[in-house]
Order: structure tokens, then sequence, then C-alpha cells
């Protein structure tokens, strides 16, 4: 197993979905990392996709334990978000506006709605993703689908709230 081959081919995406779990790139650039430190102590075995999967649920734990240690759950993804390498005038303002908005959604989501959406939103298959977050693979169909009704819900109360400019 040619590990930077597979940092070269893993590192980004679950560095994506660390931080939109988080709502902090730096935080999610140490978790990212300290899921592959985890990795190399006890040795890459294994066929490259299985690594994947291992290297997100890690993440995940590794997240999921840092909002118990803080000892608020609720705030998972709780911040600003990561800052766009070039901004623009009207189009940044609107993409900031709609990502406050899906993440004011995501926040009142339980956890594992959450994660199993951000998963699939990083291509994860159902298989990989019951992988993750430790569910039986024929249920992550109807755990996405209500996960996605909740989602749609959330979001047009928030968008109903929030549609007069300030």
């Amino acid at each position: 197993m040619d590990i930077n081959a597979l940092f070269e081919a893993v590192y980004p995406p679950l560095f994506r979905y660390c931080s939109r779990l988080t709502g902090d790139p730096d935080a999610a650039d140490d978790l990212a990392q300290e899921a592959f430190v985890r990795l190399l102590d006890r040795g890459p075995r294994g066929p490259a996709h299985g690594l994947r999967i291992w290297l997100f649920r890690v993440a995940t734990n590794l997240i999921r334990d840092a909002a118990r240690q803080k000892g608020n759950r609720g705030r998972i993804l709780a911040g600003t978000p990561p800052p766009d390498p070039v901004p623009s005038p009207e189009g940044d303002m609107e993409r900031r506006e709609r990502i406050q908005e899906v993440r004011a959604a995501l926040e009142q989501l339980n956890p594992r709605d959450r994660e199993v959406l951000l998963l699939r939103q990083e291509g994860f298959s159902y298989k990989e993703i019951a992988q993750v977050v430790r569910v039986a693979p024929t249920s992550v169909g109807t755990l996405l689908a209500r996960a996605l009704e909740r989602f749609a819900s959330v979001y047009e109360k928030e968008k109903q709230g929030d549609g007069t400019p300030e």
C-alpha cells in the first residue's frame, strides 16, 4: 500500500467532510491529519477502499469525541463557513447566505442525520455509509430519505424565518 497515493486520494474529501462537520477548517485539518497518523500507527493493512472507510470512521469518531469533551454536541457545525479563496462581490454574498442557511439547518439535525447526509455528499456508497456510521447497509436508504426530509423541512423554516433583508 502506497501511503502517499492514499493520502493524495483521500485527504481532500476527508478534509471537506471534517470541515463541514466542524465548521472550522483548522480543526478539520487537524482531525484529518490525526486520522492518518492513527492509520500509520496501526499500519496500513488491506485495500485502499477499506482504508478510506476506516479513515472516515476514525475522523467521525474524533469529531464526536471532541464534541463530547466540550460538552456541547449541538455545536458540531457551529462557526463560520470556510473562507473562499477569491471573494466576488454579490455572488459571494448570496453564496455565504446560502451556506449559513444550510449550516443552520444542519445544526438542527441530529448527529447521525448530519453524518449520513455529508457522507453521501462526499460520494460514499450506501455500504460505505453503513460502515462509517455503524448501521445495517439495508437501513441506509431509509436513514438518508428521512434525513433529507428532516433537512428540507428545517431548511424551509430557516429560509422563511430569514427571508427578510438585514
